[in-house]
């Protein structure tokens, strides 16, 4: 990828000459697709970004939220969040792609101050039953699971999914939130000319070269080898030292700026960091650390060589944070100042950039691109037999259970992990703030596959509801809007429609959009992915306890929540073909998760697990554990339909329950029953399975990978 004809003019006629080859290669990577939005940014207009907790908004390293306080003697706390992408580097190379997304969001969280206790992950990959496929799963879950543990931050949720539509791209989406305290507060603004620029961290070399542009175009088919130097490569154990290092100069408040090197490498984070303070600077690349020699000026401006920070540092505080840096064992390099007018680059006495630094990170021209509509699926609905149908739902990989990957992440590090992954929502313990901060990601793609618009509706919805169903009120969200090539219209009218529907719900329910990223082009030999809108959303409540998932034995089970009369998007037609709209969401979101985090809440609760992928099917089945479920269900429809903002509540008082849920619909299930079984009544056809039995069904993954 090079800089366009049409760039290439807009460049030369704003600096009066043309660009240096360092200047267009930078013009090239901060003018990409990957960091500018050309195509994404004229419609993110639409997300609601304020609220009276935020305190950092779109436009940081990362967004920051302020907690709710239920001690008395609590302190005000501030959550970090971000979330990236790092799709194409973790096909090319699954293992370090995907640690180096892990490292990258990680020190976005540095970049604010805060200190990262928490990641999830979304991952998305082609079909299960391709070696492929499975190769990508197997490197990219081990890439996040070495690099979290190493750096010891707990990776406590996520979700994966498995899609023909991923089969050339896959999607490998990190969020990772962050505490910290208003005075340790840290944005990515300059301060003031006469500031030294400091780099810490890893030696630069030259991996990752043209990482930006590289996000910025479809993958080809020898991409995993044509592609692999513009891969990172990661290493955890620097990266915590870095996480120790940046606490200390915090600490000592020696930071007046700070900005992460990821996409651009330090060209990338050193003019977007003086640019946002509308300052520019004057940087010496020779005197950056290198670990290969003969490094070119272009080289080491665009190199993705990870840990490494961009700090603002006053003059007087400099040595200080060179022996702070000495003491963690990282490289540190005072690189330049902080200036009034352009951005400033030489190398061995020669000017190699010389641009206004806003018109670099923010003169990007927008693009202004057709849309297509996407169109409606009409209902044909096929007749299986039951049992293979209910059997089928189940096992699937997207369904089945996710221990196998969950046991190789290390999600208790830290000792703040209150609610464990392969519930609903993890729960952290914020104990300054005696709060429990409740964690959900992911995406469902077959429903915004089958409708854009509603899909994306229904994934904020479904993030919603979990949150609630451990008895938390959302609170915030960031999101990583995936797509494909956005020049064919029907993609960009696909990405389109999912913008517009996850701003909506976000806006129904009051959660603030605070923060994301976008990835385009996710195309290949295979063709566009599915639109697909991660979300991370937090929710807060007060204390750390919260009914379990498992059905406890003693007490009534109700379904709280309207149906929406469609199975279009359900697991169960991807497994036993047909199609079928996309079901109706509930009237008043809002009331159908205050109703489900209100039940939560209730002393009579024993038990709650919404009621989303795959059905009524899978969220009983996964109920049965020591103890079982006995339950009627009045249709096939009625067992699968996957309508979000519903939860299965395990209850000693139902009364209780319809008295908390107003105007939100309540049906009776059956019971929960000390024989770990499965009975299930489906218009009076019958299906019985043990626990053992129920479990062998779920264990789809662990099979095939140990």
């Amino acid at each position: 990828m090079s800089l366009s004809d049409s760039d290439h003019d807009l460049v030369a006629a704003e600096l009066g000459r043309d660009p240096t080859p360092a200047e267009a290669a930078l013009f090239e990577n901060l003018w990409s697709e990957h960091c500018a939005y050309r195509s994404s940014r004229p419609l993110l207009s639409a997300f609601e970004s304020e609220g009276s907790e935020v305190v950092v908004g779109p436009g940081d390293d990362a967004a920051v939220v302020a907690l709710p306080t239920h001690d008395a003697d609590g302190e005000e706390t501030y959550v970090a969040v971000g979330i990236e992408s790092h799709n194409h580097p973790s096909y090319v190379d699954p293992y370090d792609g995907a640690a180096t997304g892990v490292g990258g969001i990680v020190r976005d969280i540095l970049s604010m101050g805060a200190y990262p206790v928490a990641l999830t992950d979304s991952l998305y990959f082609g079909g299960f039953d391709r070696e492929h496929s499975r190769y990508l799963f197997d490197g990219v879950v081990e890439g996040i699971a070495d690099y979290g543990n190493a750096i010891g931050v707990p990776t406590v949720g996520g979700s994966v999914e498995f899609d023909d539509g991923y089969e050339g791209n896959p999607l490998v989406n990190v969020a990772c939130v962050g505490l910290v305290t208003p005075d340790r507060l840290v944005t990515a603004e300059a301060k003031a000319p006469g500031n030294k620029l400091v780099l810490v961290g890893n030696a630069t070399g030259r991996d990752g070269l043209g990482g930006a542009s590289f996000a910025s175009e479809g993958l080809s088919e020898d991409a995993e080898t044509e592609d692999r130097p513009a891969v990172q490569v990661g290493d955890p154990y620097t990266e915590k030292l870095l996480i120790e290092a940046n606490e200390t100069l915090v600490d000592e408040n020696l930071i007046r700026a700070a900005r992460d090197l990821g996409a651009a490498g330090l060209g990338g984070a050193s003019s977007e960091l003086v640019a946002k303070g509308g300052l520019g600077a004057r940087i010496e690349l020779e005197a950056v650390h290198q670990r290969e020699p003969d490094m070119s000026a272009l080289e080491i401006l665009l190199a993705e060589s990870q840990e490494r920070m961009c700090y603002e540092v006053r003059p007087d505080d400099v040595a200080r944070v060179e022996e702070i840096a000495d003491r963690y064992d990282l490289g540190c390099s005072v690189i330049g100042e902080v200036r009034e007018g352009n951005y400033v680059c030489t190398f061995a006495g020669e000017t190699v950039v010389d641009v206004p630094a806003a018109f670099l990170a923010d003169g990007a021209p927008m693009n202004d691109l057709p849309m297509a509509e996407p169109t409606e699926t009409p209902r044909n609905l096929p007749a299986p037999d039951l049992e293979d149908a209910f059997e089928a739902v189940v096992a699937s990989p997207n369904t089945a259970s996710k221990a196998w990957v969950y046991r190789q992440y290390d999600h208790e590090v830290g000792t703040r992990t209150a609610r464990r992954p392969g519930d609903d929502a993890a729960i952290m313990a914020i104990r300054e703030a005696g709060t429990g901060l409740a964690l959900s990601a992911g995406a469902i793609p077959a429903w915004t596959d089958a409708n854009p618009h509603d899909g994306a509706r229904a994934v904020a919805l479904e993030n919603a509801t979990n949150l609630a169903a451990k008895g938390a009120t959302p609170l915030a969200a960031v999101d990583c809007l995936n797509g494909g090539n956005p020049e064919k219209p029907d993609v960009y009218g696909g990405f389109g429609a999912i913008v517009d529907g996850l701003a909506g719900m976000c806006s129904t329910l009051d959660v603030p959009v605070v923060g994301g990223n976008v990835s385009l082009y996710n195309d290949s030999v295979a063709g566009p992915i599915p639109p697909t809108p991660t979300v991370a959303m937090l929710g807060t409540r007060e204390g750390y306890d919260a009914p379990p998932l498992s059905a406890a034995g003693e007490g009534t089970l109700l379904e709280v929540g309207a149906r929406g009369d469609g199975l279009g998007g359900s697991e169960y037609l991807k497994r036993v073909g047909g199609s079928d709209r996309f079901p109706d969401l509930p009237a008043d979101p809002a009331a159908a998760v205050d109703a489900a985090a209100a039940v939560a809440k209730q002393e009579s609760t024993l038990a709650t697990h919404d009621v989303s992928h795959g059905g009524l099917a899978v969220t009983l089945a996964e109920m049965v554990g020591d103890a079982g479920v006995s339950a009627s269900v009045g249709s096939v429809d009625a067992l699968f339909d996957e309508t979000p903002g519903r939860v299965v509540v395990e209850t000693t008082d139902p009364d209780a329950v319809r008295a908390a849920t107003g105007e939100v619909p309540v049906r009776k299930l059956g019971v929960s029953t000390a024989e770990a079984t499965l009975s299930l009544s489906v218009a009076g056809e019958p299906l019985d399975y043990d626990a053992d039995d129920v479990a062998d069904l779920r264990a789809v993954i662990e099979r095939e990978l140990e």
